[in-house]
């Protein structure tokens, strides 16, 4: 079994902002697997994710999208912590985690489908072991535990994720997962993305004292971690995930971040947070802490420069082009996957709905009555 990690003064950091690395030898021994090469890998999923990001802004304020919520600042939360889990994990999101989506083998072709309102889901969660995003906040985290509880009774050496934020910690969701999972030994690992802000609630409304005690009031171990600090965020989270598939029950990681941009592209964070705020936590980039690293550590040059910005082009024009040549559903189709199990009642409202559709004057029929 996984040691349980002890609470710590300070969250755990691997790499400066400046790329300088910080000795820490019992996390930096979790990573110690990750060369130059492996540091290009993750910095490319991380240049990704972030063009994702900046393309799905782009097509909701160009009419194209009707929600779209950004995850600017918080890639190394995403990356690091997707990068640590195995495929037969499973991943229980909640709407922004469009860089999970990414480690998970998710199409960017699929990723706008229900932010365009084309359909009720973006892709098949099965094919990628991911949910699709959940609007309710917190739901996802009994979701998690049920399937991760499940899987335990099943035998099934696996862990499950739940991705969450600061406000909803402060949900009735969240506090009843903690609870199952911790009576239970659910293999759940509960990742917080502490941005500081629950739309327009600071980070200091939802607890007095940091969010990952209060996974100790349920007896689960905690962990603060930097959450721009891609290399210690897969560190923490391969730590936690391995003491879940071992039988060490749930763990809590708090992944301190920053949400740079709006909480969606409804909101104006102008209108309750300081420029200056945003500015002191900009120096912080995940992305530029990366390549300081790899810069220091000669594994930076003008040809992986060019060959990423290309990469990360090529998924966002297929992001933007798909999203464009989505077509709009048949009407009917309003009654595929409610139920995992077809019944009666159901197919008599397709049938009702079919009928009344038939009824519907044509536009034809439509000018010749006006």
């Amino acid at each position: 079994m996984s040691e349980t990690p002890r609470e710590r003064a300070y969250p755990v950091q691997l790499v400066q902002p400046d790329g300088r690395r910080v000795l820490d030898p019992e996390y930096a021994a979790l990573v110690a697997d990750i060369g130059t090469a492996e540091l290009r890998e993750l910095y490319t999923d991380l240049v990704i994710a972030r063009r994702i990001d900046t393309e799905g802004t782009a097509l909701q304020r160009q009419g194209q999208l009707g929600l779209w919520a950004p995850l600017l600042g918080q890639e190394a939360a995403q990356i690091g912590s997707a990068r640590a889990l195995r495929r037969d994990d499973y991943v229980f999101c909640s709407y922004r985690e469009a860089g999970v989506a990414w480690c998970r083998g998710v199409d960017p072709a699929e990723m706008t489908r229900l932010w365009r309102g084309v359909a009720h889901h973006c892709w098949d969660p099965d094919a990628v072991g991911m949910t699709n995003p959940a609007i309710v906040v917190g739901a996802q985290g009994l979701h998690a535990t049920g399937y991760a509880y499940a899987a335990h009774l099943d035998g099934a050496e696996l862990a499950t994720v739940a991705y969450f934020g600061d406000g909803a910690t402060s949900q009735g969701d969240i506090a009843e997962a903690l609870g199952f999972a911790a009576s239970w030994a659910a293999p759940v690992v509960f990742f917080c993305q502490n941005n500081h802000w629950a739309i327009s609630a600071p980070v200091r409304v939802q607890s007095a004292v940091p969010l990952v005690r209060r996974a100790y009031g349920y007896g689960m171990p905690g962990i603060r971690v930097d959450g721009n600090d891609v290399l210690a965020v897969l560190a923490v989270t391969r730590q936690a995930l391995a003491r879940a598939r071992s039988g060490g029950g749930p763990s809590f990681i708090e992944a301190l971040t920053y949400r740079m941009g709006p909480h969606t592209t409804a909101d104006d964070p102008t209108r309750y947070r300081a420029a200056a705020e945003a500015d002191e936590w900009r120096g912080r980039d995940p992305l530029d802490r990366v390549r300081r690293l790899l810069e220091r550590e000669s594994g930076w040059d003008a040809e992986f420069e060019r060959a990423v910005a290309a990469r990360a082009d090529a998924v966002a024009h297929r992001l933007r082009s798909a999203t464009l040549a989505m077509p709009d559903p048949a009407p009917e189709t309003l009654f595929d996957h409610v139920y995992a199990t077809p019944h009666a009642e159901l197919e008599r409202q397709r049938r009702e709905f079919a009928e009344y559709l038939a009824d519907e004057p044509g536009p034809a029929q439509q000018g010749a009555l006006a």
